[in-house]
Parts: C-alpha cells; structure tokens; sequence
C-alpha cells in the first residue's frame, strides 16, 4: 500500500508519559530508558509549541499507579519493577511539558493505569470531541506505552505517526524494534520531528483573503 499524506483530516498531538521519572535510574524509578531524554524533552517542547500555534489539540498522558498496587494487573510479571506510584518521586509530569488549560488550545491530561491510552481512560471520548483522524505519538517508552496506543489506535482505524526523534525505548535495540512494527503496521508511520515541525507549520501559516487553504 502507497504511504499516506503525512496528516490525514485533524490532527492530535499525544505525548505518552513523559514523566519526571525518565532520566532516572532503573533501580530507582522500576524502569530502564535509553539514553537522551534530555534531547527528546527539548524536542518535545519544540513540537507542543508549534502544536499550540496551529492550534492542534494535544493530549498528555501520564500514568500513574495506586500506592497499594491494585491497579497495577499483570504489569510487574516481566522486566518491570514497581514504577510511576502515585505520590512518589518520577511519577509527576515533567515539569517542563505541562498542559495549558487557561490557552486558546484545546489540551487534556488523562491519567491511565495501563500501557495502552485507550484502555480505562476517556481518550476515545475526547477524540471523538476533537474529531481527530491522524494521531502523532512522542514520549515513552517507545517498545511498550508508546507501541500498545499505536496498535490500538491502529485498529481503531486512525492515521498514526511516532516521531522517530522525540520517543525512547527501554534500550536502543527495543526502540528500533518498535518503530520497525508500527512502520510494518502503517507505511510511513515512522517521522522525524522536521517533518512534523514542518507539517504544524503550513497548519499554521495564514490564509490570504480569497485563496483557498
């Protein structure tokens, strides 16, 4: 099948946990990060920013898990340790990627106690508000919170980017590994964050009187 446009009908924008604990140590916060979260925050500055100015909604996930461990299902059966506990330190938004509730934009932030957005939460909800057709997907980890929205997403039938630079695996070979699925699942899925940049920019360039957008 031939890629499709870059951005099909309306935009989201959904930044997938990307929480304090992302520059933490493994043994400390429960789990390990590849390299170069410093560099995937700026990036993601630079992409809510242009986001807010061509007025594309955008969705902050963050998750977050009851001290009792309750909620935390079948989560701590693999490689993960107890992570992202309500209360403790790592788990709040990164401080720097907050949701602007008092702007023009229309932005969300939805707790979730599972790798996908769509389960447990009001996510399908919102998009159905938005009338959202092609959601764009940064934050982490790449190999499991961010693949598992994409998946389902996917089966939902909308258009789904990941930003190849502004997401980060578990390791550097999980990383790679996920982007070659989502790509496998959609063709061209798989962006850097100058072609998005790009894209939010002509979103956001103003329309002569009388010229067609």
């Amino acid at each position: 099948m031939p890629k499709q446009p870059l951005i099909v009908g309306n935009p989201v924008l959904v930044v997938v946990d990307m929480q304090e604990s992302g520059d933490m140590p493994a043994e400390e916060m429960g789990i390990a990060h590849m390299p170069g979260y410093d560099s995937r925050i700026e990036v993601a500055e630079r992409l809510i920013a242009a986001a807010r100015t061509a007025q594309i909604p955008i969705v902050f996930f963050q998750e977050v898990h009851r001290p009792s461990g309750v909620d935390f299902g079948r989560e701590l059966d693999g490689t993960e340790g107890v992570h992202c506990v309500d209360g403790r330190k790592g788990t709040p938004l990164h401080p720097r990627l907050l949701p602007d509730f008092d702007g023009p934009n229309h932005e969300f932030h939805i707790v979730k106690r599972r790798y996908s957005g769509f389960i447990g939460t009001e996510f399908e909800i919102v998009l159905s508000g938005l009338k959202a057709d092609t959601l764009i997907l940064v934050g982490g980890l790449t190999n499991v919170c961010v693949h598992y929205t994409f998946a389902d997403a996917h089966q939902r039938d909308f258009y789904v980017r990941v930003v190849s630079d502004c997401v980060g695996g578990s390791s550097v070979p999980a990383h790679e590994a996920a982007l070659e699925a989502m790509e496998y699942l959609q063709s061209g899925a798989v962006r850097s964050s100058a072609e998005i940049l790009a894209a939010f920019d002509s979103l956001a360039t103003p329309v002569l009187e009388g010229a067609a957008r």
